[in-house]
C-alpha cells in the first residue's frame, strides 16, 4: 500500500475514534442525561457501525467505501440529534439499526434476483402512480403539503418509497424490452409519464420531492437519451414549472419571500431561516463546542435544519465535511455508473447517486439560502424513518451494482 493509498479499514477506525471523542462530551455536559440508557445508546452506535463496516468488507460485498460514508453522515447527525433530544436520538438508533437490516437485506435479495427486475417497466410506473395517489387522496396536510399517510398510529412519507420505484422505472424504460423503446416519440412519450407524476405532487402542494425527481430525470436523460432536443425541451418546461408552482401555492411565494429577505418577518415567517444563518455565524470555523451552542433556537433542528445545528457546535470545517462526504458518494456512484457493465444497472446507478445528490443540494442550500427552502430530508442525517429506511434500500441497490461490476477483487482501489 503507497502512502497515497486510503484503506477502508483506517475509515472504520476514524469512525470509530469521532464516536469516543464526541459522545462523552454530550454526557459531561449533561450529566442529567447520565445513565443507562445513555452508556446503550453509546455501545449500540458503536456496534452497529463496527459490525456493518466489518461485513462489508470482510464479505466481499461489493464498494467498500458506500457504506463507511453512509455510516459516517448517519454518526455525525445521530451524535448531534441525541445531544439535543436524547428520545429522538434513542429512536434514530432504532431507525439507523433498522436501515442496516434493510441495507443488507436488499443487497442479497438482488444477488438472488437481480436479473429479473429490467422487465417490469410497466409495473414500477403503476406503483409509482399509485403511491402517488394514496397519498393525494389519504394524506395529511402539513405546511401547504399534502405528504404523509397515518396509518396504525404511525405516519410515513409513500414519496420517499416512491423514489425507489421511480428510479427503477426509468431504468427499465432505457433498458427494457417494451413497445415504446424503439418508437419515434419514445423520449417524449418518457416525459409525458414522468410530467403525470410530476402533476400528482403539484396536486400535493410537494414542490420538494418533484425537484428531486426533475434532477434525477434531467440527469438520466443527459447521459442515456440521444436526442438533444428532449433534454432542452425538459430544461424549458422545467422553469415553467417553477413558475407556475409560485403562482398557484401560497407556501411556495411565502418561501421565496423568506428567501429573498428573510428579515422583512424575522420574528415570524423569516424566523427558521435567521435562526440558522445566526447558527451557521455563530459556529465559526471549529464550532462552540457540543452542548455548548444553541441549536435549539432552530424550528426543526433535529430533522429539516440538522445541517445549521451541527455547524454552530462542530464548525464549518464539519459542514465542509459533510459537504465532501456527499461529494464522493456521488464521485463513487457516477464511477460504478461508468464501468457498469449491464444498461439497465447503469441506469440506476447514475439514478440513485444523482438522486442523493440533488436531495443534498437542495436541503444544504436552502437551509443556507442560497435557494428557496423545502421540506425535503438530508439523506442519512435527518431525523426520521422513512427516510432513513429508504435511503438505505438506495445504497443497497447501489452495493448491489457495485458487486455486479466484481469491485471486490480490489484491494487497494483510491478514491
Amino acid at each position: 500500500m503507497t502512502s497515497k493509498t486510503f484503506r477502508p479499514s483506517q475509515a472504520k477506525w476514524f469512525i470509530f475514534i469521532f464516536q469516543l471523542l464526541s459522545l462523552p462530551l454530550i454526557f459531561f455536559i449533561n450529566t442529567e442525561a447520565l445513565g443507562e440508557r445513555m452508556l446503550f445508546f453509546l455501545a449500540g452506535l458503536i456496534l452497529l457501525t463496527l459490525i456493518s463496516n466489518i461485513i462489508i468488507e470482510r464479505g466481499r460485498l461489493g464498494d467498500k467505501y458506500l457504506l463507511l460514508i453512509a455510516n459516517m453522515l448517519v454518526n455525525i447527525a445521530l451524535i448531534m440529534i441525541y445531544r439535543l433530544e436524547p428520545y429522538y436520538g434513542e429512536r434514530q438508533l432504532i431507525f439507523y439499526g433498522l436501515g442496516l437490516i434493510v441495507f443488507f437485506s436488499v443487497y442479497f435479495f438482488l444477488r438472488w434476483t437481480g436479473n429479473f427486475f429490467s422487465k417490469l417497466t410497466y409495473f414500477y410506473y403503476i406503483v409509482t402512480v399509485l403511491l402517488l395517489a394514496v397519498t393525494l387522496i389519504f394524506g395529511i396536510t402539513y405546511a401547504g403539503a399534502t405528504n404523509w399517510l397515518m396509518i396504525g398510529g404511525f405516519q410515513f412519507q409513500p414519496a420517499e418509497l416512491a423514489k425507489l420505484s421511480f428510479v427503477f422505472f426509468l431504468a427499465a424504460y432505457y433498458a427494457g424490452d417494451h413497445p415504446f423503446k424503439e418508437h419515434r416519440y419514445s423520449a417524449y412519450i418518457l416525459m409525458g409519464l414522468v410530467y403525470f407524476l410530476i402533476g400528482l405532487f403539484f396536486l400535493q402542494g410537494e414542490l420538494g420531492t418533484a425537484a428531486v425527481f426533475m434532477g434525477v430525470f434531467l440527469s438520466v436523460q443527459l447521459v442515456f437519451e440521444k436526442k438533444k432536443l428532449p433534454l432542452i425541451l425538459n430544461i424549458l418546461l422545467a422553469f415553467i414549472g417553477l413558475y407556475l408552482g409560485y403562482k398557484l401555492f401560497s407556501h411556495v411565494r411565502v418561501r421565496f419571500e423568506i428567501w429573498l429577505d428573510p428579515w422583512a418577518d424575522i420574528d415570524g415567517r423569516g424566523y427558521q431561516i435567521a435562526q440558522s444563518l445566526f447558527a451557521v455565524a455563530a459556529g465559526g470555523l471549529f464550532g462552540k463546542g457540543i452542548g455548548l451552542g444553541r441549536p435549539t433556537t432552530i424550528p426543526l433542528s433535529f430533522s429539516d435544519f440538522i445541517y445549521p445545528a451541527i455547524i454552530e457546535e462542530m464548525g464549518i470545517f464539519m459542514g465542509i465535511a459533510i459537504l465532501f462526504l456527499y461529494l464522493i458518494l456521488f464521485y463513487r456512484g457516477l464511477k460504478i455508473a461508468m464501468k457498469q457493465s449491464n444498461y439497465f444497472y447503469r441506469v440506476v446507478s447514475l439514478a440513485v447517486s444523482m438522486l442523493f445528490a440533488s436531495q443534498a443540494f437542495i436541503v444544504i442550500g436552502g437551509v443556507l439560502k442560497l435557494i428557496p427552502m423545502t421540506g425535503i430530508t438530508l439523506p442519512f442525517m435527518a431525523y426520521g424513518g422513512s427516510s432513513m429506511l429508504v435511503s438505505f434500500i438506495l445504497l443497497g441497490v447501489l452495493q448491489y451494482t457495485s458487486d455486479y461490476l466484481g469491485y471486490q477483487e480490489v484491494e487497494d482501489e483510491k478514491l
